[in-house]
């Protein structure tokens, strides 16, 4: 009798580990990237913001904010290479708009941004990270959870074709961060997809 009490009272303590451990697991799943960035996917679009010269320096800023209310907005921040290297890095935030908006006034310090249409933008990142991908760049690795908060907007409604790179060939310009490994490695891969004389490099000015 002792012995069976003792092995309810083991598979009840067993059972109860297992709901608190699927109850963390929840968790942890409903703070992930990808949940937030879903979460604030249902809200409406507010802005869609791009470097204007993003396409003759080679190097901008893309940003889309949605926002069930202006007062608070979430947002996903592509810093994009057109020239060589495609999604270079990506952020997710959700912030008052206060702040969103002292960040957009910083971004601009390097180049004014414009607004353009959500579907173009959409088209704008998966074309440019396809593109940077053939030539061995793949884009952040946390691309692909941070597009997501373009939601139901469709790429294909935009008719925008882009041309990447400069004069026709990648061109690839080290930023104030590159160190000279990164530097020769990104060289070596270029060298290995399209040759010696396949794709340009420059130091920054």
């Amino acid at each position: 009798m002792a012995t069976n009490m003792a092995l309810k009272r083991a598979r009840k303590t067993q059972r109860r580990k297992q709901v608190v451990a699927q109850k963390r697991r929840a968790e942890v799943l409903e703070a992930s990237l990808p949940a937030r960035v879903l979460r604030a996917a249902r809200a409406p679009v507010r802005h869609c913001f791009l470097t204007e010269s993003v396409f003759d320096i080679g190097m901008g800023t893309l940003v889309l904010a949605r926002g069930a209310k202006t007062q608070h907005l979430a947002f996903g921040s592509f810093l994009i290479d057109t020239f060589c290297l495609g999604i270079k890095d990506v952020m997710f935030e959700s912030v008052e708009s206060e702040v969103f908006e002292m960040y957009m006034d910083a971004t601009d310090l390097g180049s004014p941004a414009i607004s353009v249409d959500p579907g173009y933008a959409r088209k704008l990142l998966r074309d440019l990270a396809a593109w940077s991908q053939s030539i061995g760049f793949a884009p952040h690795r946390d691309f692909a959870a941070v597009e997501r908060i373009f939601g139901d907007v469709s790429a294909d409604a935009s008719d925008a074709v882009f041309r990447f790179g400069r004069d026709d060939r990648p061109v690839y310009i080290p930023g104030p961060d590159d160190t000279a490994p990164v530097i020769r490695r990104r060289i070596e891969q270029l060298q290995k997809h399209l040759g010696d004389d396949g794709f340009g490099f420059e130091t920054a000015a």
